[in-house]
C-alpha cells in the first residue's frame, strides 16, 4: 500500500488521505510503520513534506488533513483552534443507544499507571469536551452512530461513547472496560475497531472549503447498508 493511492483530495495547499486502520500517524516509541515514516509518499514533487494537522488513533480510519506549505499550515491551525473545522465520524457501538440525537458534554483527563499504561477518563477537573451524536440504525443490540466532535480531545469520541452513551465502540480494547481496569497486554479483535473519520470540512475563504468524505471500509460489514 502506497499512501499516494489513499489520497482523496489534493491541491497546492492541502492533502486529505483516507488513513487506513492499524497505521498510526506518528511513529511509535518502539518504532514501526506510520504516516510519519511514509511521508515521502505524499510529497508529490514538493520539496517540503506535508504536515498532519490533527491526529487519528492507530485503529481509526478515514479523513486525515495534511498541510503542504507553512502558510497553509498556519491557516489550518487557526481554523482548528477557532473550532471552524467540522469533522464527522461513524462508529458502531456495542449497545442500544437511548434517544435519536443529543449532545454529550463531559470533561476528560489523562490518567496513567506503570502497569496499565494511559487512558482518558471523565473527570470534572479535566478539559472541557463536547460531542454531538445522531443514531442512524440499530441491529441485534448494537447501534450505528454519527458523531460530530465540537472539541478535539484525545480519544474524545471513544470516551464519550462509552461513558456518555453507555456503549463502547465495537472493538475498543480500552473503553469497553471500567475506568479502574488494568490495560496491559490487551489487543484488538480481528475485526478491528469500528470507528471511521467519515467527513472533514475545512474553511478556506475566499476559496471554496475543502469538503471530503472517506469511503466507509469493508470492516463495517452489515452496517454499510445503512450509510
Amino acid at each position: 500500500m502506497n499512501l499516494e493511492d489513499r489520497i482523496l483530495f489534493v491541491d497546492a495547499e492541502a492533502i486529505v488521505i483516507d488513513k487506513p486502520e492499524g497505521l498510526p500517524v506518528d511513529t511509535p516509541r518502539a518504532g514501526g510503520d506510520s504516516i510519519e515514516a511514509r511521508i515521502a509518499e505524499l510529497m508529490l514533487g514538493f520539496k517540503r513534506p506535508p504536515v498532519p494537522m490533527h491526529r487519528l488513533d492507530r485503529d481509526t480510519s478515514g479523513c486525515l488533513l495534511l498541510a503542504r506549505n507553512p502558510r497553509a499550515r498556519a491557516h489550518f491551525q487557526q481554523a482548528f483552534e477557532e473550532g471552524e473545522v467540522a469533522k464527522t465520524y461513524l462508529a458502531v457501538l456495542d449497545g442500544v443507544v437511548d434517544g435519536e440525537t443529543g449532545l454529550i458534554e463531559l470533561p476528560v483527563a489523562k490518567v496513567s499507571s506503570a502497569r496499565g499504561g494511559w487512558r482518558m477518563v471523565v473527570n470534572d477537573g479535566g478539559k472541557a469536551a463536547a460531542t454531538r451524536w445522531r443514531k442512524i440504525a440499530e441491529v441485534e443490540g448494537q447501534s450505528l452512530v454519527e458523531f460530530a466532535p465540537l472539541s478535539g480531545r484525545t480519544h474524545q469520541i471513544r470516551v464519550h461513547a462509552a461513558r456518555g452513551l453507555g456503549a463502547a465502540v465495537v472493538g475498543d480494547p480500552v473503553y469497553s472496560l471500567p475506568d479502574d481496569a488494568e490495560l496491559g497486554g490487551m489487543t484488538l479483535p480481528e475485526s478491528g475497531m469500528l470507528l471511521h473519520s467519515w467527513r472533514i470540512v475545512v474553511p478556506r475563504d475566499p476559496k471554496k472549503p475543502i469538503d471530503v468524505t472517506a469511503p466507509v471500509p469493508d470492516r463495517f460489514g452489515r452496517w454499510l447498508d445503512f450509510i
